[in-house]
């Protein structure tokens, strides 16, 4: 039996779905395309961003501005450092309170010197003024840091006496330079002690100053005043028998040699008597020991004849001792514009002298006149 044939017609059919695009349909591209949660998130990101950049700006005017006021009242030679502490400064500005402050000055002009640095913490700081109009006073709870003088800024602002300084131990300096004296080149040295000026400045007192002549003699002024062989002129004075009976001529020389007047009296005019004496064990070492400060005006003679040039000797000792202690001792003092602050701590080390700065209700511009 036939299968019937079963008829479709053309509009029966059903159709398949088309492989293209409704090209009416519109299809969104880029931002668009971002769900809206996201383009929340970027939003509040763009606009964080902004304020973190506006803030910053502000901080950076705010530090610029700082520095360029500290520039023009304290004159330092480098340009000052201010950091600000905290974030947002915005909101800190509009509170009228900062978290702090960092201050870093160089070379700032202190009396007869320079101040290698000026490091200060300022902390909780109160701001004045129409705010957030530009601050025209601040007063802080509480300033610390450190002062730093330098042995390279001492050099340089006493260079005149061509002294070099170093340190000795925790309160004591050590100072050595170099001087003409009548056709001598003079090595001067001392030690400079610490103390303190007050509580806002630092000074010195010179002990132990002497001057050499290498290879001739030490002097060292004071009471009493010393003027002492070095060691080569002494062994080349015993090893010639007329610079040696030149100063066994001095009875005071002859009994600091520790030479009886018999003897002394003999190894003038005897050469054995007076090898003798040359020859003794420690000639060379009491030589050295022996004070001819009294040679200079009694008896330039002997000491000429010994191999010392008594003028310039004359010319060593007619130096001042408050002249020569000027070359060494130095002093400085917190600038008067940095009212409130104090130092203590003053130490030696190695790079130079260093002390604590400290200082409570700190006030600048109207803040300070608020105080008076």
């Amino acid at each position: 039996m036939r299968s019937p044939v079963r008829m479709f017609s053309p509009l029966s059919r059903p159709s398949p779905q088309s492989d293209h695009p409704d090209p009416e349909r519109k299809v969104p591209r880029g931002f668009a395309r971002v769900p809206r949660t996201r383009k929340v998130v970027i939003g509040l990101l763009l606009g964080a961003a902004l304020l973190v950049l506006v803030d910053r700006c502000a901080v950076m005017y705010a530090e610029q501005r700082a520095e360029q006021t500290l520039q023009r009242k304290l004159g330092p030679a480098a340009a000052p450092e201010v950091n600000i502490h905290g974030f947002p400064f915005l909101t800190q500005v509009l509170g009228k309170r900062l978290d702090g402050v960092d201050v870093t000055l160089r070379d700032v002009p202190a009396d007869q010197v320079s101040l290698a640095k000026i490091r200060a913490e300022a902390t909780d700081i109160r701001l004045f003024g129409d705010l957030p109009l530009p601050v025209d006073g601040a007063r802080a709870a509480q300033v610390d840091g450190d002062v730093l003088l330098s042995f390279d800024d001492l050099e340089r602002d006493i260079g005149a006496s061509h002294v070099r300084f170093s340190a000795l131990d925790g309160n004591s300096v050590r100072a050595a330079g170099e001087l003409p004296v009548a056709g001598w080149q003079v090595r001067i040295h001392a030690l400079a002690h610490l103390r303190r000026d007050g509580d806002r400045g630092v000074a010195t007192s010179v002990s132990g100053m002497w001057l050499d002549v290498p290879g001739i003699a030490t002097y060292r002024p004071g009471r009493p005043a010393r003027l002492r062989l070095h060691s080569e002129a002494a062994e080349r004075i015993s090893r010639d028998r007329t610079k040696a009976r030149a100063l066994l001529a001095v009875p005071s020389v002859a009994r600091q040699l520790g030479v009886a007047p018999e003897a002394t009296r003999l190894a003038l005019r005897d050469d054995k008597a007076l090898s003798r004496i040359m020859e003794r064990p420690g000639f060379t070492d009491r030589l050295m020991r022996a004070n001819l400060v009294d040679l200079v005006s009694d008896h330039p003679e002997a000491l000429e004849g010994a191999g010392v040039d008594p003028v310039a000797a004359r010319a060593l000792m007619r130096l001042p001792v408050r002249e020569l202690s000027e070359r060494v001792a130095f002093s400085f003092h917190l600038p008067k514009q940095a009212k409130g602050l104090r130092l203590r701590n003053i130490t030696v080390e190695r790079e130079g002298i260093r002390a604590d700065l400290t200082g409570s209700g700190l006030a600048v511009g109207t803040a300070r006149r608020a105080d008076s």
